[in-house]
């Protein structure tokens, strides 16, 4: 019985745990990857004229 106790609290614990880490993960910010996307796309339009002005 003891070793059925053992587990049963195992098992609450990690259900617990796993739901505190769900509610308090931060939420995925669109607005980042958004801003990061544009400024990515912008350097790489940069990166090109700079090669086509050389010559490269």
């Amino acid at each position: 019985m003891e070793k059925k106790n053992l587990y049963m609290g195992m098992g609450m614990g990690l259900a617990a745990c796993g739901l505190g880490a769900m509610l308090l993960r931060p939420r995925k910010s669109r607005k980042m990857k958004s801003a990061m996307g544009k400024a990515l796309r912008t350097m790489s339009e940069v990166a090109d004229s700079v090669s086509d002005a050389m010559g490269w």
